[in-house]
């Protein structure tokens, strides 16, 4: 979490986390990605790249780019670090989010706005 509210804040971006698959956008691109390759072996990073670069949503292509960086995992943060973070996200309610009235506690609203 506090990678990614550091990352909104660094690139002024508003950030909704979604963590009930059938509503975020990567999973639903993994599923057209599935479906493009059909059942294809992904034996090679060149290969995995190259049905990525041709796939089609809503006739628009996808950014397609090899990450080459170490994304670090097991980082833990204090209770006093976090306390920090969730002062700088809103967890959604069902109250507070009329669109998905059921799902409200799947979202996380990041605003670059806040500090």
């Amino acid at each position: 979490m506090k990678r990614i509210v550091e990352f909104a804040q660094k690139h002024q971006l508003n950030i909704r986390l979604a963590y009930y698959s059938k509503y975020n956008p990567i999973e639903r691109t993994w599923a057209v990605l599935e479906n493009h390759w059909n059942g294809s072996i992904l034996d090679e990073v060149e290969t995995a790249l190259n049905f990525a670069m041709t796939m089609k949503w809503k006739d628009k292509h996808p950014v397609v780019k090899l990450v080459n960086e170490i994304y670090e995992t097991g980082v833990k943060l204090t209770k006093k670090a976090m306390s920090q973070i969730e002062k700088r996200i809103e967890r959604l309610t069902n109250s507070t989010h009329a669109i998905y009235p059921n799902l409200g506690n799947w979202f996380i609203d990041i605003c670059c706005s806040q500090t």
